[in-house]
């Protein structure tokens, strides 16, 4: 399979805040993207070379890696709408939700 977007998403351990991006980021994939997609979870606590490599200050922060321009978000992913803007990733016709489920 052709990965079409890579995203790597920085977290600080198995905090709630952490777990909650993590699980964002998948349902949001699962919906937006859901055949050309690689996520790559990195935990800054075992990984700091790699958060320093990319200038990451706070947790958690995504990072699209691929289509370039690389473009990151901060924060738990729950608003669908700001992270598809952000990461500039095109909303499908049908509403979109958040990960909450309510519409936004």
């Amino acid at each position: 399979m052709v990965t079409q977007c890579h995203l790597r998403l920085f977290v600080t351990g198995q905090t709630a805040r952490s777990i909650k991006a993590v699980e964002n980021l998948q349902r949001l994939c699962e919906r937006y993207l859901p055949h050309g997609h690689e996520i790559e979870i990195v935990d800054v606590l075992q990984r700091p070379d790699l958060a320093e490599a990319e200038k990451v200050m706070a947790t958690p922060t995504l990072i699209r890696k691929v289509p370039l321009p690389k473009r990151r978000i901060i924060g738990d992913l729950s608003d669908w709408s700001r992270v598809l803007s952000a990461l500039g990733l095109e909303r499908d016709e049908m509403s979109t939700q958040a990960a909450d489920g309510t519409e936004v």
